[in-house]
């Protein structure tokens, strides 16, 4: 898989503490990230004009006719860089459209197209202090590390006219 990763050590430091955590607790601190950043981290990401929408489109549709419980298995599948169609698709995408996809989810999850939260889901200790941490960082490191982030997940798109 091809991606360029940011050599910046701090970024680094962030994206293996998030990628230390468990899978499920990645994908909440993920959530709470969206929640409480979301609105500044939108489409308009650096390099959005260059995606097109209709591709993180397209696999979010795939993933909202899901059932719930296959969209939650889908997401950890995309951390776990299980080898599907699906996470085929995903990992044929650029670092930004996996941003808009991961976007999508969140917007899906807040109207519940996609599975949401537990209410009253409570992050642990460790997830909370990435948060924290990540919170402090400007928003151009916030771009990078969530594309260093998304960037590995799913897995290799397949030669030929398979994905």
């Amino acid at each position: 898989m091809t991606y360029t990763q940011s050599n910046d050590p701090n970024i680094r430091k962030h994206v293996e503490a998030f990628q230390n955590l468990p899978v499920d607790e990645q994908l909440a601190l993920f959530w709470f990230i969206y929640k409480e950043i979301g609105n500044s981290i939108t489409p308009a990401a650096p390099d959005a004009s260059t995606v097109s929408p209709e591709v993180a489109e397209g696999l979010f549709n795939q993933v909202k006719e899901l059932s719930h419980e296959e969209q939650l298995q889908f997401q950890r599948d995309l951390i776990n860089r299980v080898d599907n169609r699906l996470t085929r698709e995903y990992g044929s995408f650029s670092d930004t459209t996996k941003l808009l996809f991961w976007y999508r989810l969140a917007q899906g999850m807040e109207n519940a197209t996609i599975i949401p939260m537990p209410p009253n889901y409570q992050l642990s200790a460790p997830a909370q202090e990435l948060l924290n941490q990540i919170k402090q960082l400007d928003f151009g490191q916030q771009i990078t590390l969530f594309r260093d982030y998304v960037s590995p997940m799913g897995a290799e798109p397949k030669a030929g006219a398979e994905v």
